[in-house]
């Protein structure tokens, strides 16, 4: 008996063994089925709370979630029961878009990602963060928090804190008591006017830092302020009042520095020495005229410059800069050096220019130019070259013209046509051999905005070319450049520049005429030609496609016509809706109408019928009859007739 019961025994281990997992398994899902609160929907780890106008945080949230979505609610401060922070397993929460004024307690104790961004919060204290210990990220954009809404010490609580995101939000200065691990924190969009020097001081693993768009000026950065941050790899200074960089930069691991939209009006010559690792430089929309010679030196690992929208004073300043430019490598980028003064130079590229270019007046660092207010530290003061200006002409010299655009300069000639609002046509002759044109263009535009040199070289056995693309009544200056075999310039007496104004959109002789006559400069005069070809071509192939879309519908409304006539039956007159029989399948929730020679599929109703049932009816024939055909219904399927009576051994058809 006993070895009987053994033998049982062993044979029922052996068959439940496999089932074990199973029946665990059934046990947990039917556990979180019921600790998923009435208001939620829970699904795997997640419980999804969002968008159900709810005013506090439900009840019964069970163990094993870890995620818990409760965004675009109206919860409220008083609306965390003290049961949600001993829910251990939720690590991520969605709180965003609700009615918090202050930082919220009795939050999941281990918590790791915490989005609380567009609230009203006003007061982060210390004993809600203390709570988190294991929080490490944490949003806060667009809430109402202030310099002294922020308890001291508040965010040192999370002692593992290592993203923190104050967007958008009323801080006037750097919250004092960041946490040492620390890697990323956002204050931009704030009112920040002053950062003292111990505002860092022991972030020691910050490595991004956005102080983008507040009411920084010189005065209010401390000396040194970010010389502490030796892990610190983006640095972003964009929109805000700083005349020039802040010293004492880190110079370690910093590979991005952004200062666009300032008011820099000079960079000092050791600004930037010892970022040896910096490969992107971004110091457009600002004041600088000019740059000292060898401040970009240091920056070996510089892969990309943006000096975009500055108002570059093109002398003899800035012809260092032109030589900087022609001997840069392939690898580095460089955006925006285009000359803003003097105007014979203006809109014009830097790069283009000869190195040797003129001063107008001596320059001294007591020069006080218009928007440029002489430096007090010496280290601000630029280099100026004290050799004697030069009278040499300049890479792209103003000519005088004859009538119909012909230069007067030998031994190349060129010709400018403005054919219409968009095009102009550039003709040339050269009494030398050339290997190669160089063509550039640019619109002469006051702000400079957008407007970039435009280039194209043509072979040397070609005499012309047609710019397009252009914008109608603006000013471009062309300039035509030969290249020798090596594809290097031609002497500068070679070279062939001028001024051109498009005319309208519309174009005529008349407005031709008339815009000669309100333009200052003899060299902008234009001779209209004849339309162009491909106005003509483009209104006859216009025609041609009108005339096919008239003939295809005429043909089209025909023959629906005639389709009509042979579809209306006699049994079709009059017949009720219930005299036919419907067919068609309950999954796209449609039905078939079968006729004698096609197939048209109609609306059923919308109730949800499940995959694989179809409904089939009874079609009357043209003559008034019923067809019937013996097919029995498949193994997925289910005969139907109007009363819900299911139909004997055949279906109708």
């Amino acid at each position: 008996m006993e070895i009987q019961w053994r033998s049982w025994s062993k044979g029922c281990v052996s068959f439940l063994r496999p089932w074990i997992p199973v029946l665990l398994g059934l046990h947990l899902q039917f556990s979180r089925a019921s600790n998923c609160p009435e208001e939620c929907r829970c699904e795997r780890t997640f419980v999804y709370c969002n968008e159900r106008s709810l005013t506090s945080v439900p009840l019964g949230i069970g163990e094993g979630y870890k995620t818990l979505y409760l965004h675009n609610n109206q919860i409220n401060n008083a609306g965390f029961p003290l049961e949600l922070h001993h829910v251990a397993s939720v690590e991520t929460v969605y709180l965003y878009g609700n009615e918090l004024d202050e930082f919220p307690f009795n939050l999941p104790k281990n918590v790791r990602v915490l989005h609380l961004q567009e609230n009203n919060i006003q007061t982060i204290s210390r004993a809600a963060l203390a709570q988190l210990l294991w929080l490490e990220e944490l949003h806060l954009d667009d809430n109402s928090i202030s310099t002294v809404g922020v308890e001291d010490g508040a965010f040192q609580e999370a002692v593992s804190l290592k993203m923190l995101f104050l967007t958008k939000n009323h801080l006037s200065s750097v919250p004092i008591g960041l946490p040492d691990v620390l890697k990323e924190l956002r204050l931009d969009e704030n009112r920040i006017a002053v950062i003292a020097e111990e505002a860092f001081q022991n972030v020691t693993r910050l490595e991004r830092l956005l102080l983008d768009g507040n009411l920084l000026t010189d005065e209010g950065i401390s000396p040194g302020t970010f010389q502490g941050l030796v892990t610190l790899r983006e640095l972003s200074l964009a929109r805000n009042s700083l005349t020039y960089p802040p010293s004492l930069l880190p110079g370690e691991v910093l590979v991005k520095l952004s200062f666009q939209e300032n008011l820099i009006t000079q960079i000092p010559v050791r600004a930037f020495a010892g970022l040896h690792k910096l490969e992107k430089l971004d110091v457009s929309n600002n004041q600088l005229q000019s740059l000292a010679p060898g401040i970009f030196d240091g920056l070996f690992s510089l892969r990309q410059l943006m000096v975009r929208n500055n108002p570059w004073l093109c002398d003899c300043n800035m012809g260092w800069v032109v030589s900087w430019l022609k001997s840069l490598p392939a690898s580095l980028n460089v955006r925006g050096f285009m000359c803003h003064k003097p105007e014979k130079f203006r809109g014009m590229a830097i790069r283009e220019l000869s190195a040797d270019l003129q001063c107008s007046q001596p320059t001294s660092p007591s020069d006080s130019r218009p928007g440029l207010s002489a430096p007090t530290n010496p280290s601000l003061v630029p280099r100026v070259s004290r050799r004697p200006a030069l009278t040499l002409p300049t890479l792209y010299p103003i000519y005088t013209t004859r009538e119909e655009g012909m230069r007067t300069k030998t031994p190349l000639q060129v010709t400018f046509t403005s054919l219409n609002g968009s095009e102009i046509h550039v003709r040339w002759a050269a009494a030398f051999p050339v290997t190669a044109y160089k063509v550039t263009w640019a619109r002469m535009d006051p702000s400079l905005t957008g407007d970039t040199v435009r280039e194209r070289i043509v072979g040397g056995g070609h005499r012309g070319i047609r710019l397009a693309n252009l914008q109608p009544k603006s000013t471009y200056r062309i300039c035509v450049i030969p290249l020798d075999e090596f594809n290097n310039y031609r002497p500068k007496d070679d070279t062939v520049c001028t001024e051109v104004v498009t005319t309208g959109q519309f174009f005529s002789p008349e407005d031709n005429n008339s815009n000669n006559r309100r333009r200052s400069r003899p060299e902008q005069a234009t001779q209209p030609e004849p339309g162009s070809p491909f106005l003509l071509a483009g209104l006859i192939g216009a025609a041609v496609i009108l005339v096919l879309v008239f003939l295809l519908g005429i043909f089209c409304w025909h023959v629906h016509r005639k389709g009509r006539s042979k579809s209306e039956w006699k049994y079709n007159r009059g017949r009720r809706k219930d005299d036919y029989c419907e067919a068609g399948t309950k999954k796209d929730n449609s039905l078939l109408e079968m006729t004698e020679t096609g197939f048209q599929i109609v609306s059923l109703n919308n109730e949800q019928l499940l995959k694989a049932d179809f409904r089939i009816q009874p079609i009357y024939t043209p003559n008034g009859g019923t067809a019937f055909r013996d097919c029995p219904p498949g193994n997925n399927s289910t005969v139907y007739c109007k009363n819900n009576v299911q139909d004997a051994d055949f279906c109708h058809s």
